[in-house]
């Protein structure tokens, strides 16, 4: 399921009280998700080349994925993934989160160890994947409000 960031699908945070809103989305699910264990913070690099780019001394690489394979190599497209654990704590990913919500950095995705529940935040909302109907239900019944009016739920 998608939840929006802000009230009438606002994509961009205006002022540092739409901020605090988005941060207290972001976070109540996460919260619901993931209080009391441990999480992945899953991080890309897009390159060009296959080499290993550095990743951050708390995150790990974790693997590349070749994603546009193409015969010619200077425009095959690669995928570098870093992962690194933490206990989740409410306001933890602070940072990590504002910077995605000012499109700054992309494709994060956030999961239980075990990758049953995973949730991928963006530049105006976030995308909620669950192990079961019954648990994305109640999650979506508990934030709807914060639902797309499109038909599509987009």
């Amino acid at each position: 399921m998608r939840f929006h960031s802000l009230p009438e699908s606002k994509r961009y945070a205006g002022d540092e009280s739409e901020y605090t809103v988005v941060l207290e989305r972001y976070n109540t699910v996460l919260d619901e998700l993931f209080t009391g264990g441990d999480v992945y913070v899953i991080t890309p690099v897009w390159a060009t080349e296959a080499e290993v780019p550095p990743f951050q001394p708390d995150a790990g690489y974790w693997q590349t994925l070749l994603v546009e394979d193409d015969p010619d190599p200077e425009f095959r497209t690669y995928c570098h993934l870093s992962a690194a654990r933490r206990f989740w704590r409410y306001g933890c990913l602070d940072e990590l989160l504002r910077d995605i919500a000012d499109d700054k950095v992309a494709g994060v995705l956030i999961t239980d160890t075990q990758m049953r529940r995973i949730y991928h935040p963006y530049d105006g909302g976030a995308d909620v994947f669950l192990a079961t109907r019954e648990e994305r239900d109640q999650t979506r019944d508990r934030h709807a409000d914060w639902l797309s009016s499109h038909p599509s739920g987009l």
